[in-house]
């Protein structure tokens, strides 16, 4: 998966339906995540689209499996998710993950039904390194 910085790199060179174009390819580039896992348990609430994120951790790094039945949806977990992806518990429970996002300017580059679940997104994504964080 690439780093945010490479993708918000990317980003920034592009305008409108480019960007829908890269979000679509990020959401292809995921990790596949097993129909077994999309239960729920994994799904997100507050999403328009369905949206299901599986953490996972390893030695102290999390790693997340996320999918998404909504292309553009899933390009917007791809970001979320390379935000912390494979980075200490510790570091992402303390890390602010919309400030990251910031320069992507999600709220005004998507319709408000796109991006509403993405706080839903960030807040799972934080409760489970606080979780392996404290062990």
């Amino acid at each position: 998966m690439r780093t945010l910085d490479d993708i918000r790199e990317e980003y920034e060179f592009l305008e409108g339906d480019e960007r829908y174009r890269l979000l679509i390819e990020l959401g292809r580039d995921l990790d596949p995540m097993p129909e077994a896992l999309k239960t729920d348990a994994t799904l997100v609430r507050g999403c328009s689209a369905a949206v299901w994120v599986y953490p996972t951790e390893r030695d102290g790094e999390l790693h997340f499996l996320a999918d998404s039945n909504a292309a553009i949806t899933k390009g917007i977990v791809a970001l979320v998710i390379a935000a912390v992806q494979d980075k200490p518990a510790d570091e992402v429970a303390a890390m602010d993950v919309t400030a990251a996002l910031a320069p992507f300017d999600l709220k005004n580059q998507l319709s408000s039904n796109r991006t509403q679940g993405v706080p839903n997104m960030i807040a799972l994504v934080k409760d489970h390194a606080a979780r392996i964080a404290t062990g």
